[in-house]
């Protein structure tokens, strides 16, 4: 095969800070194969081959749309920067991230970068952090317990992470900022956008006295997948993990779950008995052996302790994504509502090969999910 043009990718080449910007737009956050081939010859010698033609479709399809100079300039233009392995900024957490083997589907891949944004030290501010999870439509007992949290902790000198989200995430980020405190929002898409828009002003706050920080690069879209991988980095970043109130099927379980796997602390906040959405938080406490939390005092003492392992689950209501593989999943998030899209367009916004993505949506077709449109595929109804 004919070596491609570099193009915009040829001062990356020789530049392993830029390989690493550029290989965060060519591979999906987890993508355990790229982790891994970066992680034994270094992103610029991996970015030679997949410019020679090497290596899935995956990454290739996306070579033509990577320009990490112009994402650097764009996010510098915000006030940001990149840290990269190995910079004073670069946080220890991070390093707790390995992959575990024969399970590339939830694989605890290191970023290969972040996209930062605010003027707090990020390594230095991440040494003395917990992160404050839960749902984000909380009761106004959940909201009170939140505030109270973020609040409480951050006049202990702790920094405050969570995901920028609405409900829980918002909550903690407002209660540390409205006492001095250090907080840091990880998002799952690009630190330029304001994602959800009516938390644009908290996240330009956030940018401007705080931490904002993601491993997607400028102008990414969220993601279902991106949402769950983002839920490592919030896990890996702290020492421990509080999930102040959650549903039974919130996605802050699985910020604990990841937690758990690095063998980080995790503690619950108990709600009444009777609360749908305090149950997640129960199953926590009875299922997989969370701290029990009722204020900052016992987050303080949860922080010097080992957490302990995992119970059995029970069967819930299933949902139309329910089951599916990762990159099932990847495939069935890109498909259109409306409009029908190619498989080569389903396959670049999944970052899948296209030969890969053909027998995904073969599966899904089968389920209900996606329905094939003349040429093309839409979401289904299932």
């Amino acid at each position: 095969m004919t070596p491609r043009d570099p193009g915009p990718l040829r001062s990356a080449l020789d530049d392993e800070r830029l390989a690493r910007a550029a290989w965060s737009r060519l591979a999906e956050p987890g993508d355990a194969a790229a982790a891994a081939l970066v992680a034994e010859v270094g992103a610029s010698t991996a970015l030679h081959g997949v410019l020679d033609g090497r290596g899935p479709q995956r990454w290739r399809s996306r070579l033509e749309v990577t320009d990490p100079e112009a994402d650097l300039a764009a996010h510098e233009r915000l006030g940001g920067r990149l840290l990269v392995p190995g910079d004073e900024e670069w946080p220890d957490g991070l390093q707790d991230l390995t992959p575990e083997v024969g399970d590339a589907s939830s694989a605890m891949t290191r970023p290969f970068c972040l996209w930062v944004r605010g003027p707090l030290p990020v390594a230095e501010t991440l040494r003395r952090s917990v992160s404050l999870v839960g749902t984000r439509a909380p009761t106004a007992y959940g909201s009170h317990v939140a505030a109270e949290l973020g609040a409480g902790l951050s006049e202990r000198g702790r920094a405050v992470v969570s995901g920028g989200a609405f409900g829980v995430d918002a909550t903690v980020h407002r209660a540390a900022l409205a006492v001095g405190g250090a907080t840091v929002a990880v998002l799952a898409c690009g630190v330029d956008r304001a994602y959800p828009a009516a938390n644009s002003a908290l996240l330009a706050r956030l940018a401007e006295e705080g931490l904002v920080l993601g491993e997607a690069p400028p102008g990414t879209s969220p993601t279902r997948w991106r949402f769950l991988e983002r839920n490592r980095i919030i896990a890996a970043l702290s020492a421990g993990t509080v999930v102040v109130e959650a549903a039974w099927r919130s996605g802050a379980l699985s910020t604990a779950e990841r937690a758990e796997r690095m063998s980080r602390v995790v503690g619950a906040v108990p709600g009444p008995v009777t609360s749908a959405a305090s149950a997640g938080c129960h199953r926590l406490l009875r299922e997989r052996g969370a701290s029990l939390v009722t204020g900052t005092e016992d987050v303080l003492d949860l922080l010097g302790r080992v957490g302990e392992g995992a119970g059995p689950g029970r069967e819930v209501e299933r949902r139309p994504f329910d089951g599916l593989r990762r990159e099932e999943l990847q495939v069935a998030e890109s498909l259109p509502r409306r409009r029908a899209a190619g498989v080569e367009r389903i396959a670049q916004d999944a970052g899948l090969d296209v030969d890969h993505v053909h027998a995904v949506l073969g599966r899904l077709e089968l389920a209900g999910i996606a329905v094939r449109s003349g040429t093309g595929y839409r979401l289904g109804t299932a």
